[in-house]
């Protein structure tokens, strides 16, 4: 039988959506606006970088960053990001999630401003000093995630949790789209006040000295919004859950969540010590209790987020590179260094604009209608039909008139990655694990994602350079090209639709009734063998994962007629002399 709930959680499960609700979306959202600025904002620089430390006005290119620094540039907050989520994701369960949460967000504030500074002027120094502090920057962020995820998951009720999570997570994209706008304003201003012909016409001429301060007036902009909201940050009470599972003060968390819901909780001192001793509620991260019960749990939360953030980071991250090859941006010798910038902002912008954002709130939407597992699954799914259909006849889409239709189905792949998996995996680990254990794997879970960015960050770099070398960037070795990168990443997609059968579901669900807190010990344990989304049977039921592995047949089978369809579709433009070969 199930236990009867703390009233003080109670009183959170079914409360009516309030002003407090509002307020922690928007306290908590905007870290997470400022984490993708701050990580996306540096995908609008490195050409930029490039030009100014970079050129030599005797070649026929300009300058870019070496393979090396440019890794390293890239890389470097994502490896941040990865130890910041594992350490304050455990630290969150130790400490509270109230005390870790400033320190976060005032690691975000200094090295954001710290990253537009300089020791020296020579490239060495600069590239070190915004890589020392990109880290560092990328540390607090990484913190953010674990804290940010379960503070809203334990405000929230359970009608309406996943879409509140999910706004915060939401505030990403308009972080993405802020970035573009900024470096927009930026350029188009500096290249107004400071006219500078293209690099063909005056290689010296065509990068002016105050475009030095371009970017590091976007990286150093981030700091703003995290500023803006520290102060409310600070002000935010401990959550109920933490100070009476964990902390094991019923008294305060009653006291708290009164003065938030205004309306009188009784403390229930006696039952919570009950519940404590259940053995059920004590056994550790590294315990054969945790295996069984969440085991398969953690490992669907971590290779979904690992394989989405292959694909996703190495989209987002390197747009830039994706556009040059099919001559949606202008080759750079075409233009001067300040409207270069111009021209990537406004793709990223475009595509932020008319799908990232979107994604975000159609999850926001319909994740408390439809569910986390169905949109998660059709997320991967449709990203792999897009990218397939993009990848196969990859040289029909170089050819000019097409172009448009690969931005289109490009974009594609960024909403159903945001109406889906990118928004899916953030929210479910916030919600099916055991509260004194939720913050440190929603950490684990986040730092696999972001070892999958790194994977993707890396790997598309090298991957995607073209065998010819005239059109390879300066000292990269050759690679597989574009093409055969958006093969790999869609191979990608189709296996994380495959582990998303390992992820429960926990609409309308407790945060209690998912990790079993409120469950007697016997009924804990059969409920954790259950991995198959929305199953109520106690036991593995082999009919239901025939229908499934029916149904992943079925769609793989439909994604390869669509790729052999794409294929003979666009024979004869491939094979015609105008289509441009990667």
């Amino acid at each position: 039988m199930p236990r009867e709930q703390l009233q003080v959680l109670d009183a959170l499960d079914v409360a009516k959506t309030q002003l407090y609700h509002f307020t922690a979306i928007v306290i908590a959202g905007m870290g997470f606006f400022t984490d993708a600025y701050d990580l996306f904002s540096i995908s609008l620089v490195t050409k930029l970088l490039g030009r100014i430390y970079y050129t030599d006005t005797t070649k026929e290119k300009p300058g870019t960053l070496p393979p090396s620094v440019s890794s390293s540039v890239t890389s470097v907050a994502l490896v941040g990001t990865l130890i910041g989520q594992l350490f304050f994701g455990w630290l969150g369960d130790k400490m509270g999630r109230k005390k870790v949460y400033g320190v976060t967000l005032i690691l975000m504030i200094v090295c954001s401003l710290a990253s537009g500074l300089s020791f020296g002027k020579s490239p060495k120094g600069v590239m070190a000093t915004l890589c020392f502090f990109r880290f560092w920057l990328g540390f607090g962020i990484g913190g953010d995630y674990p804290l940010s995820a379960t503070i809203m998951s334990e405000y929230a009720n359970k009608r309406t949790r996943g879409a509140f999570i999910a706004a915060v997570f939401a505030m990403q994209g308009f972080g993405i789209l802020t970035s573009g706008i900024v470096a927009l304003i930026s350029s188009v201003a500096f290249d107004h006040a400071y006219g500078a012909p293209s690099y063909e016409d005056n290689p010296a001429a065509s990068t002016v000295p105050q475009a030095d301060y371009i970017w590091r007036i976007i990286l150093m902009f981030g700091a703003l919004p995290a500023a803006l909201t520290f102060y409310w940050r600070m002000k935010m009470p401990e959550t109920a859950r933490y100070t009476a599972l964990v902390a094991r003060n019923a008294k305060q968390a009653a006291q708290d969540m009164a003065k938030v819901l205004n309306v009188e909780l009784e403390a229930e001192e006696e039952k919570l010590e009950k519940i404590s001793e259940k053995p059920a509620n004590n056994f550790g991260l590294f315990s054969k209790q945790f295996l069984r019960r969440h085991g398969l749990h953690l490992l669907g939360t971590t290779t979904t987020w690992f394989l989405l953030d292959i694909a996703f980071y190495s989209n987002n991250l390197f747009q830039k590179d994706i556009f040059s090859a099919i001559g949606w941006i202008p080759p750079a010798k075409t233009m001067n260094a300040v409207h270069e910038v111009y021209r990537i902002a406004k793709a990223q912008t475009l595509i932020a604009l008319c799908s990232t954002v979107p994604g975000y709130w159609f999850t926001v939407l319909f994740i408390d209608i439809i569910g986390r597992f169905a949109i998660q699954l059709m997320g991967f799914f449709f990203m792999t039909v897009f990218m397939f259909a993009l990848a196969i006849p990859y040289d029909h889409w170089t050819i000019k008139e097409n172009r448009i239709g690969f931005v289109a189905m490009y974009s594609l792949t960024f909403f159903f990655a945001n109406f889906g998996p990118n928004a899916t995996t953030f929210v479910v680990p916030a919600e099916i694990f055991p509260a004194r254990l939720r913050s440190t794997c929603h950490g684990i879970s986040a730092a696999a994602g972001k070892a999958g960015a790194i994977v993707g960050a890396f790997g598309f770099l090298y991957a995607a350079q073209p065998k010819d070398p005239s059109k390879r960037d300066a000292g990269y070795p050759a690679g597989i090209g574009i093409k055969y990168s958006l093969i790999v990443l869609g191979c990608v997609n189709a296996l994380g639709l495959v582990f998303t059968f390992l992820v429960p579901e926990p609409k309308g669900k407790s945060l209690e009734e998912m990790s079993g807190e409120n469950e007697d010990d016997e009924v804990t344990t059969e409920m954790s063998h259950r991995t198959a989304p929305g199953k109520k049977a106690n036991k593995v039921d082999s009919a239901y994962f025939s229908q499934k592995i029916k149904l992943i047949v079925g769609l793989w089978g439909y994604v390869a007629f669509l790729g052999r369809k794409k294929g003979h579709d666009f024979q004869r433009q491939t094979d015609s002399p105008n289509a441009s070969k990667d």
